[in-house]
């Protein structure tokens, strides 16, 4: 096909009813890429030879390589339409733009995947033939899902079923049909799920309208009681015809959200060898042979339905009575292209070759037919008989919403899910819904993600002069010379020598040969950042200037988080690798952005005026990175270039984060292996242009404690286990404090719920009653103004008195209630930064701390009844306590790393005075010494108490798929063992030879997994890795065997290794803690020199 030029795609934006906004999403290796190249050839942007092998829009070196998607591109198509307004009318050509995301697969890059979702309209499923649904397709699935687009199942590499299954045509429609059930059975169980907690919103809400009329009622009952008495009459406003009307459950149908081919929202195709179909295509091939009508072939075609080729009827499964009949779409569908396989088989069944594209109607050209290669022969029928653009862009015009029909579905959600909804300029919202377009509306862009572009593959880019090497430079300066002399030998005058001088010396540039260039390979080539955006209203041209939103404003305080105002410099046409320049652009149209340079960290929304804007990035946009390293440059003179690296590589990467350590080091967070190998890539090469050394991956870990029948012995046999009584160092002041560990359900309950937690303090934050007001940098957590909108976003659903009471259930349902008896009302504090999922609990009998549960009139008292008493009393030491709280569960005592599931009771604080010393104003003026002092008891205390029970090491996880044949099996099961990987199920999947096998694998043992496991499986495996919280390694790191069955078994020096032991001391020997029990030297006496 003939390229189209861009001026025929930037015509076409103007009319959005004719755009189709898609993005393609699969698990890894399931053919996106490949598909994505048989569309670009229509186009002529790539030749049909090549499509499915070059991977057009794998632009990176390193996605060559290892042939895999990283980074998610745009590109613009054309494609016209014959199409028909009436059954007898002629068809007239319409002429349709598809602006198409390529997103990657693998799971260290799914934030790519979210920022592609939120620019589009409709998504394109891909799900393979032979692995069927994968960890990533149903990630994938619940993203159309969450994001409200409108899903478009291929089923790809259906070739696969003949090629290496060797299965016959009936059997791949039982393969393909339970296949399809399989992804409707994920999409089902998303209704169900979103069902059920609509149903539980709603019986919530019936039970408080009933509660508030037998409320009533009774009110009403009570007054007329008196009123009866006195002989007067009653009257009852709710008798009668005025009854409590109850809204009905409303039942939704959830026939259209299921994949059916009958729907057309079903493609099946290869797009290695270019073809795909739908069961409409069909249809129309058979509806004259058959002499059926098209629009009951397509209900005929998928299903139990049977053809009698002698009568020509239709037979349902109930009328066989016997007959070995085929399915039709067996029969009909599957059968001839099985056929044209089997002839281009080996060296290729000429007969048969002809015998079908006669049937068809295929007349191959000269050079084919000669053709030796079978695959060329193939590919030439297919593209003649069911080429895959055709199919797959027929099915995405007719079935994917145009922006404006996407608009009015998924916007109202969008934009109610964003922070202060209740606030956004109704102007805004109606003309985003309303698909608003003219240039006087507002304009609403939402840039998901920022890219980095070199200048020279910006469009209108002039080459700067080469400079010249220092040979160059010699034989220039021999010309010059030359010139110059034959100027001064035919100069008549003394001036003109000097002029001619001066003119030839004008273009000479002298250079220091032996001096260092001064210019670096940075300033010839520097990278500029373009946004990656969706217009959702109004008119953008170059020159506009606008407001930019930050992700963490809301515009119900909008004076937090003021817009700053910017001006679009550049807008571009997204062409996969290539861009073109734009004047401006209209809304529903994807497209590229320049002039958001300090301005946008890594996405942001683009609104024409600042009060009332709507915030669009507000909302979560992929997972959190937990993989960091080290990094510093070779040479340390580098360490400028590295920082603005990786401030570079932190805005044109979505998931990755810079941070700088309070010991110093510059530490880069990933989301996996793979994705930190492509960061590390890309800062040596293209934005610090130095080299960096990288440490070793630092792996995050938890501390908590149990208890058991192995403790230790208690450390005050007088006092409970976990209780601690210890005085400052000027014995001013003493504290007793109990540890004790939570619940699981209660420390999983505190962890699900910290937005909630969160939105607590920032809501009392703002009426000056927050606990620990006052103290600043005492509470030592998280910025308040800076309340991340996402996290507030998700907290709605739990208000602080359905939080309460959850909590108290939680306490009640486990085990010794006595102890937690009333325990959620005297709730000091949570931990670490304020959110963690530790308590600090007050049970002295003054009640020191102020709570943080209770409301806020409770709170103010308590602290006006401090400010006033001028005596040194022990609430004067609450917030002291609370921020030394903060700092000991924020470091535990095994490896400074965050607690987890830990109570601290405080039960008792008093003050002595010492003896010669005033009471009141003596004892006042020491508070400020005395501050520090209790910071350090309380924090002592606390890891004393700690280690009085048995303490555990929490691992982070990754949750880990492998698809493997029979025949590796056993070598994956190796790898995993070897690295401490727990298997949790192992299936095999139906009518494949492949198992899959699900397990649980430490983050700290994942590093070189996947590598491992391809080489041990010769590629024929490779791992899915997505992290799954942390687990408790139930193995004591201060274990020594002490009872006669341990020494017996493993003998005094335990050869047994102590995993967790082995875990912490890695992690103080990386901090630079001391490291205990570490034996440098054994047998001393022993050692010799080698020269001996």
């Amino acid at each position: 096909m003939p390229v189209v030029n861009s001026d025929k795609l930037i015509s076409l934006q103007s009319n959005a009813d004719c755009v189709r906004n898609i993005c393609i999403l699969a698990h890894v290796d399931h053919g996106k890429t490949s598909l994505t190249d048989g569309l670009l050839a229509t186009n002529g942007i790539i030749s049909a030879k090549l499509a499915g092998k070059i991977r057009y829009l794998d632009s990176r070196p390193d996605e060559q390589l290892r042939g895999i998607t990283m980074e998610s591109s745009a590109i613009s198509l054309y494609f016209p339409l014959l199409r028909r307004t009436t059954s007898d009318a002629p068809a007239e050509q319409q002429e349709y733009l598809i602006n198409l995301i390529d997103s990657p697969g693998h799971i260290d890059f799914s934030s790519e995947v979210s920022t592609a979702s939120r620019l589009s309209d409709g998504a394109v499923v891909l799900v393979d033939a032979v692995e069927g649904v994968c960890s990533q397709t149903v990630t994938v699935l619940r993203l159309t899902w969450t994001e409200h687009l409108k899903p478009l199942l291929v089923i790809n590499k259906v070739d696969r079923l003949i090629t290496e299954l060797k299965m016959s045509p009936s059997e791949a429609y039982t393969h393909l049909s339970k296949l399809l059930e399989q992804v409707n059975a994920v999409v089902g169980s998303f209704f169900q799920g979103e069902r059920m907690e609509e149903d539980l919103k709603w019986r919530e809400r019936t039970d408080k309208k009933i509660a508030a009329a037998s409320a009533k009622e009774q009110e009403m009952s009570m007054r007329s009681a008196p009123n009866s008495a006195n002989g007067k009459p009653t009257e009852n406003p709710e008798s009668g015809d005025s009854v409590l009307l109850l809204g009905e459950y409303e039942e939704k149908d959830d026939e259209d959200i299921y994949f059916a081919p009958e729907k057309n929202n079903v493609v099946f195709s290869s797009a290695t060898d270019g073809w795909a179909f739908t069961v409409t295509q069909f249809a129309s091939l058979y509806e004259k042979r058959l002499g059926m009508k098209k629009s009951a072939l397509e209900k005929y075609l998928w299903g139990d339905y049977y053809l009698d080729t002698k009568t020509k009827k239709v037979l349902g499964k109930k009328h066989l009575k016997g007959r070995p009949l085929k399915p039709m779409f067996a029969q009909l569908v599957l059968e001839p292209i099985w056929a044209v396989y089997e002839a281009t088989k080996g060296k290729g069944d000429t007969q048969m070759l002809e015998k079908i594209t006669k049937s068809l109607s295929i007349k191959l050209p000269l050079h084919v037919t000669r053709s030796k290669g079978p695959r060329v022969v193939l590919a030439a029928i297919f593209s003649a008989w069911l080429p895959l653009s055709t199919a797959l862009l027929v099915s995405v015009i007719e079935h994917l919403p145009s922006p404006r029909v996407a608009q009015a579905e998924r916007l109202p959600a969008l934009i109610d899910s964003s922070p202060g909804a209740e606030n956004v300029d109704p102007r805004i919202r109606d003309a985003v819904v309303s698909f608003k377009t003219a240039k006087d509306e507002p304009v609403v862009a939402f840039v998901s993600k920022i890219v980095a572009i070199p200048e020279s593959e910006l469009p209108g880019y002039k080459k700067r002069a080469k400079r010249l090497s220092p040979e160059e430079a010699r034989v220039l300066g021999r010309k010059k010379r030359a010139e110059i002399a034959l100027a001064q030998d035919a100069a008549d005058d003394d001036l003109q020598p000097a002029a001619n001088l001066s003119d030839s010396l004008g273009d000479l540039k002298i250079v220091d040969i032996d001096s260092p260039n001064p210019d670096s390979d940075s300033q010839e080539d520097p990278e500029h950042l373009i946004g990656f955006a969706r217009l959702y209203s109004g008119t953008l041209s170059v020159g506009d200037t606008i407001y930019v939103v930050p992700p963490k404003y809301s515009p119900a305080n909008s004076e937090l988080h003021i817009p700053q105002k910017t001006t679009i410099t550049a807008l571009y046409l997204l062409m996969g690798r290539s861009l073109e320049p734009l004047n401006s652009v209209p809304a529903g149209v994807v497209f590229g952005v320049a002039g958001l340079d300090g301005k946008i960290l890594k996405s942001g929304t683009l609104c024409s005026q600042a009060s009332g804007a709507v915030n669009l990035a507000g909302v979560n946009m992929g997972s959190q990175p937990i993989v960091r390293v080290a990094l510093e440059p070779e040479n340390p003179s580098d360490l400028d270039k590295m920082i603005e690296g990786l401030k570079l590589l932190e805005q044109s990467d979505p998931c990755a984060r810079y941070e700088v350590l309070e010991s110093g080091e510059h530490v880069i967070l990933t989301a996996g292996e793979l994705h930190l190998e492509r960061c590390l890539k890309d800062l040596r090469e293209r934005f610090a242009r130095c080299e960096i050394q990288a440490g070793e991956s630092i792996v995050p870990y938890r501390e908590t404690i149990v208890g058991g029948a192995e403790m230790s012995e208690k450390r005050d046999k007088e006092l409970p286990r976990g209780t601690v009584e210890s005085s400052t160092t000027s014995h001013h002041v003493s504290i007793r404090l109990r540890v004790r560990y939570l619940a699981t359900e209660v420390t999983d309950f505190l962890s699900k719920h910290a937005p909630a937690i969160k939105r607590l303090y920032s809501d009392r934050a703002k009426d000056g009653n927050s606990p620990g007001a006052g103290v600043g940098k005492y509470e030592g957590g998280f910025d308040l103004d800076a309340d991340d909108a996402g996290l507030r976003a998700q907290a709605q659903t739990l208000s602080i008195a359905e939080f309460r009471e959850e909590l108290s259930k939680l306490f009640q349902s486990g085990g010794e209630r006595e102890i937690w008896t009333n325990a959620v009302e005297k709730i000091a504090a949570f931990g670490p930064r304020r959110i963690g999922p530790n308590i600090l609990i007050d049970n002295t009998k003054g009640n020191i701390c102020k709570k943080v549960l209770h409301d806020t009139s409770n709170v103010a008292n308590s602290s006006n009844e401090t400010s006033a008493s001028k005596e040194l009393t022990p609430r004067d030491f609450a917030d002291t306590i609370s921020y030394a709280f903060q700092l000991a569960t924020a470091q535990g005592p095994l490896c400074n790393e965050p607690m987890q599931g830990v109570a601290v009771i405080l039960e008792d604080v008093s003050i002595t005075t010492a003896e010669g010393e005033e009471e009141t104003p003596a004892a006042r003026e020491n508070l400020g010494r005395l501050t520090g002092e209790v910071i350090k008891t309380v924090r002592e205390s606390i890891r004393a108490g700690f280690l009085d029970w048995s303490p555990r090491l929490l691992l982070a996880m990754y949750s880990c798929e492998i698809q493997a044949s029979t025949e590796v099996l056993g070598k994956v099961y190796a790898v995993l063992t070897r690295r401490r990987g727990r298997i949790l199920s192992e299936s095999l999947k139906e009518g494949t030879p492949f198992f899959t096998i699900a397990s649980l694998l430490p983050v700290a043992e994942s590093f070189g997994f996947s590598d491992e496991i391809r080489k041990r499986t010769s590629g024929a495996a490779s791992p899915q890795l997505i992290f799954a919280g942390f687990e408790m390694l139930n193995e004591d790191p201060f274990w020594v065997p002490f009872t006669e069955e341990d020494l017996e078994d493993l003998g005094e020096l335990a050869d047994k290794e102590n995993v967790a032991k082995r875990y912490m001391d890695k992690v103080r020997k990386r901090k630079g803690l001391p490291v205990t029990g570490k034996k440098l030297v054994k047998d001393a006496e022993k050692q010799k020199t080698l020269k001996r």
